[in-house]
């Protein structure tokens, strides 16, 4: 299997748990790895028979507008989109990292990590 990523994305962006993180917003980043096989693309030299990095940047930021409580709930959202559009694609892997979250103490960012394939889902 082959893989597209896109790491280091950055957005300020709404989630959190609490209403003030909510209303003061934070900085996020993603990253994400899709796996599929992009065999017939390398052969054929056609976009649309691999994963188009414009269209996965496209539905990351789309779903980082919509607010969450949870960076799960972010997360399970991207997976569930990304299966969607690219009928292809096997297995995903997306990290999600808050900066500087609210804990109590030092901490440059809180990070989660969700990895799905598409028999998980449907």
């Amino acid at each position: 299997m082959d893989i597209v990523a896109l790491e280091g994305l950055e957005f300020f962006a709404y989630h959190g748990y609490y209403q003030e993180e909510q209303k003061v917003g934070n900085k996020y980043a993603v990253d994400i790895k899709v796996i599929a096989d992009f065999q017939k693309a390398a052969v054929h030299d056609i976009l649309s028979e691999t994963v188009n990095y414009e269209n996965l940047y496209t539905i990351i930021r789309d779903e980082m507008k919509t607010s969450s409580k949870l960076l799960e709930n972010i997360g399970a959202r991207v997976i569930k989109a990304v299966f969607m559009k690219f009928e292809h694609v096997n297995k995903i892997e997306v990290s999600i990292s808050k900066f500087n979250p609210p804990i109590g103490g030092v901490c440059n960012r809180a990070r989660i990590t969700m990895k799905r394939s598409r028999a998980d889902l449907f």
